[in-house]
């Protein structure tokens, strides 16, 4: 990770870390939904959603404090799919990134509603922001944009045709489209939405939606090769789950070094689509050269 990218995360991971259960702390509701929705934001993670966000406005020479809201919301959002997919009905994994997962702690009622509040208090989040309540327009897109990438367009669409997947051998196209939508979706609108923020042009917002969909894929194809190769203490979970699971990765289709060449080829895309964009790149580079060299 360069200096500058370094710099960036450092600084605004902090921000983001302290600001997530800042919003939980003044809702009225009980005290042990509080503490569930809390203790998996708190878990910390790489938060390269919000991020993503955060670059993208940085690229456009935009303030970042007009998108840390909604940075923070996309990442309730993808803390609550983390918590329903621990659940025993679907991953059943005892620990998230080194800690006892929310069923663990909070019994599954309580876990399922955890995820349940922080999807729904994330959408009340963005349309209670600042930069968006004097231009409804944008605040309706914001909205739109993240339903669909989230829901069963996206999402939870990807995720259902990840657990119809198990237990049979799929197509590489098969498993990429399963990935654009359960992991990709909301990749991609965390920059679309930096985008949208910063009063980007359709040009640029569609070679930044291209740009994201190549970044998801080679996310998750990262997250498939360190699931065979990675540190369980890095990553703070478990390797080798995905077999215990009889998924199909990329590299169970393509073999280890197969999945690396996708890795390579697919990081060669999302920057060609990058270069076209007329924003300050460096960021997004750094952050595209990260995702696909990471070791958790």
């Amino acid at each position: 990770m360069n200096e500058q990218l370094k710099g960036f995360f450092n600084e605004y991971r902090k921000l983001i870390d302290a600001r997530l259960p800042s919003y939980i702390e003044d809702l009225s509701t009980p005290d042990t939904l509080k503490q569930a929705m809390t203790y998996s934001l708190k878990a910390g993670g790489k938060r390269v959603r919000p991020l993503l966000l955060l670059a993208t406005l940085d690229g456009f020479n935009r303030p970042i404090e007009d998108g840390l809201d909604l940075a923070c919301a996309i990442e309730m959002i993808h803390t609550y799919s983390l918590i329903h997919d621990d659940l025993p009905a679907m991953d059943d994994d005892d620990t998230r990134r080194g800690q006892p997962t929310n069923h663990k702690v909070y019994g599954e009622a309580m876990a399922i509603l955890a995820g349940d509040a922080l999807l729904t208090y994330s959408f009340e989040l963005i349309t209670s922001m600042p930069a968006v309540r004097e231009e409804p327009a944008k605040a309706l897109t914001l909205v739109r944009e993240l339903a669909k990438a989230s829901g069963p367009c996206g999402m939870v669409g990807g995720q259902v045709a990840d657990i119809e997947g198990e237990n049979r051998s799929l197509t590489v196209q098969e498993l990429a489209d399963i990935h654009h939508h359960k992991t990709g979706d909301l990749l991609a609108y965390s920059i679309i939405a930096g985008a949208v923020l910063a009063d980007a042009s359709e040009e640029d917002l569609e070679h930044l939606r291209m740009f994201a969909i190549e970044l998801g894929l080679l996310f998750q194809i990262k997250d498939d090769i360190l699931d065979v190769e990675g540190d369980s203490d890095k990553l703070g979970k478990p390797v080798g789950s995905d077999d215990g699971n009889n998924k199909s990765t990329y590299p169970s289709l393509l073999g280890l070094d197969g999945a690396k060449k996708m890795l390579d080829v697919h990081t060669m895309k999302a920057k060609e689509h990058l270069e076209a964009v007329k924003m300050d790149r460096t960021l997004l580079l750094a952050l595209t050269d990260y995702v696909a060299g990471r070791d958790h």
